[in-house]
């Protein structure tokens, strides 16, 4: 088994792990920078990956010095064209399998996402086979609740975190900088497995104390500088979630 302790619940991010958003992110971005004859680089889009939003668009722009944009400016058309594209958002492999046998099996799942919430909705409706099987389970970002509750985001473990405690109504200690999780509340931190495409979510679900299985895009692969220092590998690596063996980690197997 993959881990000592069998997983009991299963969580998932969104963008780029379950549908194929981050091919918009690129070419929604890169068609805003056109104009200015500049393009995002893998290793610019990596270091956006996973974070939050007003984060991402910083860190993107802080490349692009020389150019005439705002951050506020890049966000208000990105966010127009990006609308424009969710609805047509596509399953990436293996997910339609993995979450209805979840399901099926009466295993807890939840979607814990980087996503502000009227975006997931925009990303998700058009799919409701599949994430109506969440039954409601599904923390954003912007959730009000949780950002009084000081929710911070990747690679802050606090979404997972929340998804657990406050969704699945796991017992895993407070949330916070000044957690301290008692024996009993980290091995249930450790019954919690964690999909995850991007490096901050990568790092967010393992400082949560969890099993993360990485799925992450082959060229994040091949960026070495941006591989994750030892204390934060993944559990395992696949290409796609069509390579997950739920027996693997404790999970019922598949008919």
């Amino acid at each position: 088994m993959a881990s000592n302790v069998p997983v009991e619940y299963v969580l998932f991010d969104l963008d780029g792990l379950m549908i194929n958003t981050e091919e918009v992110y690129t070419d929604v971005t890169n068609e805003i920078l056109a104009p200015f004859g500049v393009s995002m680089t893998w290793e610019t889009k990596a270091g956006c990956m996973g974070k939050p939003e007003l984060e991402a668009a910083s860190y993107l722009l802080s490349h692009f010095p020389d150019i005439d944009l705002s951050v506020e400016t890049y966000l208000t058309e990105r966010n127009r064209l990006q609308d424009l594209k969710w609805p047509h958002t596509k399953l990436l492999p293996g997910v339609e399998k993995l979450v209805t046998h979840l399901a099926r099996c009466h295993v807890p799942i939840c979607v814990a996402t980087g996503s502000k919430r009227r975006n997931f909705e925009l990303k998700t409706g058009h799919l409701s086979q599949i994430f109506d099987l969440f039954e409601g389970n599904v923390v954003c970002a912007d959730d009000a609740k949780y950002v009084a509750m000081g929710m911070r985001g990747k690679p802050d473990p606090d979404v997972f975190l929340v998804a657990a405690r406050e969704v699945l109504g796991r017992d895993i200690g407070a949330i916070g900088v000044d957690a301290n999780p008692t024996a009993k509340q980290l091995l249930e931190r450790q019954k919690g497995l964690v999909f995850e495409d991007s490096l901050p979510g990568l790092q967010a679900g393992k400082n949560a104390g969890m099993n993360v299985v990485w799925v992450p895009d082959p060229n994040l692969i091949d960026l070495k500088q941006d591989t994750p220092s030892p204390t934060n590998f993944a559990d395992s690596t696949l290409q796609t979630l069509e390579d997950f063996k739920p027996q693997d980690w404790g999970l019922p197997p598949y008919d």
